[in-house]
């Protein structure tokens, strides 16, 4: 392990077993639902089932980013014993949270002239953030310097590949993605719009689509386009979804058709409560290596 800490925001959606297990170090948003506030503690103060339960039964969610003083008391007993940080935010297409981080950062820069603190957007979201942070930790622990991850990230990040569909459209009305006339007839002739996130980190909508079955096919097609290696991919796969594991596993069985290296690889994990609060149950994201960066 590097001689610095490797870190995150908790919208990178994987697992508190997988950091741990990483040794990622993360810090976690905010969320209301039904006027009451909980953290996005990757599924501890709610469960995500319930979470998605009560969406799709009406409740109104909001979400609030990681402000400057909650980082300043996350990165400083880091730097008291004398580590470095690296720190990865969620995409400032998707949120302002790395202002926040860069602000922290200059408080206590001052206090601790000795320590590097990097802090770099990710342009990335969900599992594709996390993806990226599970390339850095693989990166520390073959003995890569703090500097080598940095320059890595800044050079790779747009090569992670976002896909996303939903199956209801009203969490995207909601948001202002979608107009409220499109999304009601959207909505009646079954549309699941395919969306990935662009060189900007912004999420943004591709194909309108009929049928579930229609866009999970679709989105393996743009994995066999985009992907290093096309078919013959064999690097990292990972696959969120928000509380509709049947969709999920219908992809994962396309990409390991199409996949053959992917076999028993692909990891799925759940769209935690901030990324979900705008997309809603029935979302599956797909995100993998590509071997070219992503476009506008």
């Amino acid at each position: 392990m590097g001689e610095y800490i490797l870190s995150c925001c908790s919208t990178a959606d994987i697992t508190k077993e997988h950091f741990e297990k990483r040794d990622i170090k993360y810090i976690c948003f905010h969320y209301e639902i039904d006027g009451k506030d909980y953290l996005d503690d990757l599924g501890y103060s709610m469960d995500f089932h319930e979470f998605y339960k009560k969406m799709a039964e009406g409740a109104i969610t909001k979400t609030s980013q990681i402000n400057v003083d909650e980082f300043v008391n996350y990165f400083e007993p880091f730097l008291k014993e004398g580590k470095d940080i690296i720190h990865l935010s969620l995409s400032s297409g998707i949120s302002g949270v790395v202002n926040s981080a860069m602000i922290a950062r200059d408080d206590l820069q001052d206090k601790y002239p000795d320590r590097k603190i990097y802090i770099i957007d990710s342009l990335a979201a969900s599992a594709g953030y996390g993806l990226l942070m599970d390339i850095l930790a693989d990166m520390r622990d073959e003995g890569r310097s703090i500097d080598e991850l940095k320059d890595y990230v800044e050079k790779n990040r747009l090569y992670i590949h976002h896909w996303f569909f939903t199956t209801d459209l009203k969490y995207l009305v909601r948001g202002g993605r979608v107009k409220k006339t499109a999304g009601f007839v959207g909505n009646l002739l079954n549309i699941c719009p395919l969306l990935n996130v662009n060189k900007d980190g912004q999420l943004i909508p591709r194909e309108k689509i009929r049928t579930s079955k229609k866009v999970i096919k679709r989105a393996v097609e743009m994995m066999k386009e985009h992907a290093q290696n096309g078919t013959d991919y064999d690097g990292k796969c990972y696959i969120s979804q928000s509380d509709c594991m049947d969709l999920a596993l219908s992809e994962v069985s396309l990409i390991e058709e199409a996949f053959p290296k992917l076999k028993g690889k692909v990891e799925i994990s759940y769209i935690g409560t901030t990324i979900g609060s705008h997309t809603g149950p029935g979302t599956v994201a797909l995100f993998f290596v590509g071997k070219d960066e992503r476009t506008e």
